[in-house]
């Protein structure tokens, strides 16, 4: 049986949406984070990390020269690691449904997001996540899991695909 569910799908087809509908009406507890984008005038700058305890993190802005450059964002590997890695953590440490959106180029980039995931997947921990659509050998070794199962979002798979999570996160 899958213990895993990643949501795959095109940038702003609403794959964060998704995960918070589902996880707004789970009685199972949760804990973990969700990506949201930072913008200026309808412009995206950059991007944060907010845990569902309601910590907050910057994790990329174009603004942010940091060593690690994904186009044209700055990672903030240390805000990425207090924040989401610590969310990660908490939800296995606590027997909690693991929320991991997004696991994409970004995340990848830190060696303790990377041990983590792989550890709550291997483990059969319950996560629920989106996950980067495109190859990464990171993400590609998270997708071939045998504990993962692969959910594609489009705009005519919506409803289905809520109604099955829903269905596995009651």
């Amino acid at each position: 049986m899958k213990t895993a569910y990643l949501v795959m799908g095109k940038p702003g087809i609403g794959k964060t949406t998704l995960i918070r509908q589902v996880v707004s009406t789970m009685r199972m507890r949760a804990a973990g984070f969700y990506t949201e984008d930072l913008q200026d005038s309808g412009v995206r700058e950059g991007f944060r990390i907010v845990t569902l305890d309601g910590d907050v993190g910057l994790l990329a802005s174009s603004e942010h020269a940091g060593p690690v450059q994904v186009s044209k964002y700055g990672v903030n590997l240390e805000e990425l690691e207090r924040v989401g890695v610590a969310a990660v953590r908490s939800a296995m440490e606590r027997g909690h449904v693991m929320v991991a959106d997004e696991i994409g180029r970004m995340q990848l980039q830190s060696k303790n997001f990377r041990q983590a995931v792989f550890e709550a997947v291997r483990a059969g921990h319950p996560m629920l996540g989106t996950i980067m659509i495109g190859r990464n050998p990171y993400a590609d070794r998270i997708k071939a899991h045998r504990n993962v199962e692969l959910l594609t979002l489009t705009e005519g798979s919506r409803n289905d695909v809520l109604a099955y999570l829903r269905s596995r996160f009651v």
